[in-house]
């Protein structure tokens, strides 16, 4: 009987983006009336390479302003009817499986056309030469991706024979089958019963019992390993194996070079790859897991009843005080897993967390993936405001509506309150004034996102004119006041600032790192983007509000800016973590350096970090440099990027530094990639997370 491969196509016509306070998900219309009480709009038919309804190309420029007006122009009609700038935020590829494995286990169906855009993503996203999968959309093809993704193709409903199986399953093999999985993947397959648990490293769901002192508490971890250990760890004390079937029993054949049952799986605990290890165990790490795996075989019904209890509490308080959201996508499938086991499948718990799926699914040209949060929708839009006020655009009348949109979507999404449960019994900081990265119902503070979000909202308030027939919901003083005490709360003892919180445990905790993709996760660290960030939000508020807490905020701003100043290397150069890489962190550390006067006249680290940069200028005017860069540590090249010339460039103007050439040269290789209806390309990605995973 011949095999019917999986090719489905959904008409892209037919998606629409629904949004609605910074929510975003993305609907199929199969019914006539939905299609014609729906009308499709161009920031719908952007995301799904479409022409826009309204496409309208220019003059060719003559000078950057005039392409920077171009260039909203275009922008503006991507903007949706609530005021954010809706986008991918892809990249990773290892985020998609654990919503399919998830979906699968709890027979959870799929809405019209999700499985088949989901299937079709992972096959636009195969990579050609061997068909496997990387950590990320550019890195080679790792077990990591490639099985997850393998698994995920199958439990959509691909065959195994389709081609797309065939040659990631033989590039698999070739890399030494699934044995090889780092922690993450070995977990995932593990409660889907094709890898027993009995291949995992301990993850004791105890440690949740420990007192706060402790330094290895998960309340010290980085938020986000916090809230990955901690689901894990409940089905790691639970065992819980999916039950099997034949579509579970043939991938215990498909994934694996040997018998499935042959398998010494006590030996494959430590058994990771080389092609994707990015942070070896130490020595330290692996002796507490033998300590560990003796402790797994002692009688202790009660204690781990006890902390599966605590467990779940806290699995409960991250549900409730997100909505359902979570802190991102890994968390948020496997809290919908563990709501499904304990409360069952009709359960409200479940219906909401179902409810919250789409939030994470994104369409696009090439298929339906998953954002790596629930958006990027206020640092998407704090920043289209400050450009536009920093350029002048923001008083010429096309663009007052725009604005105005934006800033009801920087007053609806303030965070307006702290979490539900008390921020101490969830190890939360205080989020009142807090501006989220993506939503207010994601509800976690970022110290960079309030300080972005607060100086675009003085921006619009204090420094733009507005017609007297536009009237504006003004953003109250003491809500404002409210977002300056977050900041004034998030600077660590060296002067840094970090993402989410305050630096909590000790930085030997990385010599505990069990996920073996990624650098730096298990604390929190000071970076100079986001205290760059939360200078420029406090210096804008200083500006015109001088007597608030002026001392406290004098005083921040300068054991900040001194904070930036020893981080910079020998160099000249800072280290990025959050977008790629050396480039990156430049525009932020030279624009903070020149907000208190620090300028390329009067600073020698800003002339030793202005002749970094020009040094890594290309022969087109350009700048390009590659996510290994990230990886490594070290400056990488690559071709000249629009991003990377456009970062550098703001870092140089930031600075005064004079010799105008550089920057004349910088300028023309944007305009000359401009294309005609004012848009600039996707490129090359351009932002990464614990050194190892780029993010669109």
């Amino acid at each position: 009987m011949p095999v019917t491969f999986n090719s489905a196509k959904t008409d892209p016509t037919k998606w629409r983006l629904a949004v609605s306070e910074g929510r975003q998900t993305w609907h199929y219309l199969e019914d006539e009336y939905e299609l014609a009480n729906w009308p499709q709009t161009d920031f719908d038919r952007y995301w799904q390479g479409l022409p826009l309804i309204n496409e309208q190309d220019f003059e060719e420029t003559k000078c950057p302003l005039d392409a920077a007006r171009n260039g909203f122009r275009f922008y503006q009609k991507l903007q949706t009817p609530d005021g954010h700038w809706a986008g991918e935020y892809g990249g990773p590829m290892f985020l998609i499986p654990g919503l399919v494995i998830t979906m699968y286990i709890t027979k959870t169906g799929w809405k019209p056309g999700q499985a088949a855009e989901l299937i079709n993503y992972l096959r636009a996203r195969a990579h050609k030469e061997d068909g496997g999968w990387g950590i990320h959309i550019e890195s080679p093809s790792t077990v990591f991706g490639t099985a997850l993704n393998y698994v995920a193709l199958r439990l959509l409903g691909v065959h195994q024979d389709d081609p797309a199986c065939v040659k990631a399953r033989a590039h698999l093999h070739k890399l030494g089958g699934a044995t090889g999985i780092p922690s993450w993947g070995k977990f995932w397959l593990s409660i889907l019963s094709v890898y027993e648990w009995e291949g995992n490293n301990p993850v004791p769901p105890e440690l949740n019992m420990l007192p706060y002192w402790v330094p290895f508490h998960p309340g010290r971890m980085w938020c986000h390993t916090r809230a990955v250990y901690i689901p894990i760890s409940y089905l790691f004390g639970r065992r819980f194996k999916a039950d099997l079937d034949p579509l579970l029993k043939s991938l215990r054949n498909e994934l694996y070079i040997q018998p499935y049952e042959t398998i010494k799986w006590s030996q494959m605990r430590n058994n990771v790859a080389p092609v994707d290890l990015y942070s070896p165990h130490t020595k330290l790490f692996d002796f507490l897991n033998e300590i560990l795996v003796i402790y797994e075989k002692l009688p202790k019904s009660l204690i781990r009843e006890q902390a599966l209890k605590t467990t779940l509490d806290q699995i409960r308080y991250e549900d409730i005080n997100t909505d359902f959201l979570d802190i991102g996508p890994v968390n948020k499938v496997m809290n919908m897993l563990i709501v499904w086991l304990v409360d069952g499948p009709k359960s409200k718990n479940f219906a909401r967390h179902c409810s919250r799926v789409d939030d994470f699914l994104w369409k696009s040209s090439e298929g339906l993936l998953m954002n790596g949060t629930n958006g990027s929708q206020l640092w998407d839009t704090a920043f289209a405001v400050q450009a536009m006020v920093e350029t002048g655009l923001a008083e010429e009348p096309e663009f007052k509506k725009s604005l105005l949109l934006a800033y009801d979507f920087l007053d609806v999404t303030q965070i307006k309150r702290d979490t539900i449960i008390d921020p101490k019994t969830c190890h939360r900081h205080i989020s009142k004034g807090a501006w989220p990265f993506s939503t207010r119902d994601q509800s976690y503070t970022v110290s960079d996102c309030t300080g972005e979000g607060l100086r675009a909202t003085l921006m619009l308030q204090k420094k733009v004119t507005f017609p007297k027939d536009y009237s504006m919901k003004k953003i109250s003083d003491e809500r404002l006041f409210d977002a300056v005490n977050v900041l004034l709360s998030m600077q660590n003892p060296d002067g840094g600032f970090a993402s989410y919180e305050l630096v909590r445990g000790p930085k030997w905790l990385e010599w505990l790192n069990a996920a073996e993709v990624f650098g730096n996760i298990m604390v929190e660290y000071c970076y100079p983007e986001c205290t760059t960030s939360s200078i420029l939000g406090l210096a804008e508020f200083r500006e015109h509000y001088p007597n608030h807490r002026r001392k406290e905020i004098d005083a921040t701003i300068q054991r900040a800016v001194q904070y930036i100043l020893n981080e910079q290397r020998p160099d000249g150069s800072w280290y990025g973590s959050w977008g790629i890489c050396f480039t990156y962190a430049a525009v932020f550390a030279l624009d903070s350096l020149a907000s208190v006067g620090l300028t390329y006249e009067t600073s020698e680290p800003v002339r030793r970090a202005c002749a970094f940069l020009v040094s890594k200028q290309r022969a087109d005017g350009g700048w390009g440099e590659s996510f290994k860069s990230s990886e490594t540590h070290q400056y990488v090249q690559r071709d000249s990027q629009v991003v990377h010339t456009s970062w550098a460039m703001l870092g140089l103007m930031a600075a005064g530094y004079p010799v105008k050439e550089n920057l004349s040269r910088a300028a023309k290789l944007i305009m000359s990639r401009q294309q005609p209806n004012g848009e600039w390309l996707q490129e090359a990605i351009e932002g990464v997370f614990n050194h190892n995973c780029m993010i669109s």
